[in-house]
């Protein structure tokens, strides 16, 4: 795992949602407002971050409500415009996720050098977005045409509001991924952004993937970071740094630095 140590400068990293606003085609966007809005709470919410020290970002389309699996093209061009006006603002290793499309995920990893995108690569589940199926193969040999080979792969393998059509064991399907599909990382989720990541399914999956690291993926809180910490390689983490720990509400710079100081406390004594 000492690629881990290599991205973000530290063990246990904490990636870090910089969740993007509505944009251009999605239900929600306020074309009054218009992409000033977009790119001003996604540079609150960056800067909040950084200041705060968190090891790493993550963009996302996070009120692209409801999701798409196959993200369109409007989608990823406001994302790279976004991510490209912020780029000399960003200081720490960043990554990307278009909700929920891996390949527009790796296409926009390219465009604005991304180190990492997480997706659902892997499995067929029944979602509140009706049958959700992938093809892995596919996604990885499009990662090789496009020159995406040193992105870094998060496969999210408990999908948010999704389940997996058959019923397979957290085991079985960290033990087949990992051999099949070469993730990077593993990431372990609870029902929905901000739902708490379950410590005993997270101690399975990491039984089971032996030398993957394994990432607690949601629902990362102040009082719980320190028993998932003592599970996982790292976490990310989006609502618990919001404003009262409200999905909707912007990024507070306090919560994200007395988080950090947990998490660093943490990391002193080799949790």
């Amino acid at each position: 795992m000492s690629w881990i140590n290599e991205v973000f400068h530290t063990d246990k990293p904490i990636i870090a949602m910089c969740h993007m606003q509505a944009m251009p085609g999605d239900p929600y966007y306020n074309s009054e407002k218009g992409m000033k809005e977009v790119l001003d709470k996604c540079r609150h919410d960056l800067l909040s971050l950084q200041k705060g020290g968190v090891d790493a970002v993550m963009f996302s389309n996070e009120f692209s409500l409801p999701y798409l699996t196959k993200v369109r093209p409007e989608t990823v061009a406001s994302m790279a415009r976004v991510i490209g006006q912020l780029m000399d603002e960003i200081e720490v290793p960043y990554g990307v996720n278009c909700l929920w499309d891996p390949i527009a995920s790796l296409d926009l990893a390219v465009a604005v050098e991304a180190t990492f995108v997480r997706e659902i690569f892997t499995g067929v589940y029944a979602s509140d977005f009706g049958l959700w199926n992938t093809n892995c193969g596919e996604v990885i040999r499009h990662q090789r045409a496009i020159g995406a080979d040193n992105v870094r792969l998060l496969f999210n393998i408990v999908p948010e509001a999704a389940q997996y059509l058959t019923d397979r064991s957290i085991e079985s399907i960290a033990s087949t991924t990992i051999f099949n599909c070469r993730p990077d990382i593993l990431c372990v989720s609870g029902a929905t952004a901000g739902s708490a990541t379950d410590p005993e399914i997270l101690k399975r999956a990491k039984s089971a993937a032996k030398d993957t690291p394994v990432f607690a993926n949601t629902g990362c809180r102040p009082n719980t970071i320190e028993g998932l910490l003592s599970i996982a390689d790292g976490a990310v983490v989006g609502t618990t740094f919001k404003v009262d720990g409200k999905f909707e509400n912007l990024t507070d710079e306090h919560r994200v630095k007395d988080f950090m100081d947990i998490v660093k406390a943490i990391r002193s004594k080799g949790g």
